[in-house]
């Protein structure tokens, strides 16, 4: 019952911040959950990310399940979620019964311009740590150039290739250049220095 409840209040925590979504919030999600909690690593964070991208919902809502599970298995996965909605849900609330009558005033405008530029800024912050752990090598690079071009690019090609079937590309290409490395090691006796 103490692991529910640590779930249920750390992503609590974690909700009352969340401002522009889950790639804005990876530095606060490896914070308090990789570095001060140890629940999981930055290796399994970006999967979770990777794989909340192609799930339907929201990325942040989604790693907090995965890590509610990891946790305690579906108990877990239940606090986790029910966590990380509380309080946005009751932020929302409020905002919604105050908002139409406060909305037009420059103070909540400047507000809310302030709120952009600081989410903006987390974001550029999460693309570069996942840069920094994710592009490691040539076919790394390789393949970022290309689902960047196949993403930036869509709108001139005849169809657009919806970002979790990129997501499932990638990672099929992952898999076929990690068996032929492999093949190529074991087959050669070179697999260390591969």
């Amino acid at each position: 019952m103490n692991t529910l409840l640590e779930l249920y209040w750390t992503f609590v925590k974690i909700g009352c911040v969340t401002f522009g979504g889950g790639y804005a919030m990876l530095p606060i999600l490896e914070r308090e959950l990789v570095d001060k909690r140890g629940w999981t690593t930055m290796d399994d964070l970006r999967d979770y990310f990777s794989i909340g991208q192609c799930t339907p919902g929201i990325i942040a809502l989604n790693v907090s399940t995965f890590i509610g599970e990891k946790r305690a298995r579906i108990p877990g996965a239940l606090a986790a979620t029910a966590g990380f909605l509380s309080a946005p849900i009751a932020i929302i609330l409020v905002i919604a019964a105050f908002l139409t009558n406060f909305a037009e005033l420059d103070v909540v405008q400047h507000a809310f311009a302030g709120i952009r530029v600081c989410v903006c800024v987390l974001i550029v912050q999460a693309v570069l740590r996942l840069w920094k752990r994710s592009v490691v090598d040539a076919f790394t690079l390789g393949l970022y150039l290309a689902v960047f071009a196949l993403n930036a690019f869509s709108s001139l090609l005849p169809v657009k290739i919806p970002a979790a079937v990129l997501v499932l590309l990638s990672g099929a290409a992952g898999i076929l250049i990690s068996l032929r490395k492999g093949r190529t090691g074991s087959g050669t006796g070179k697999g260390e220095a591969e």
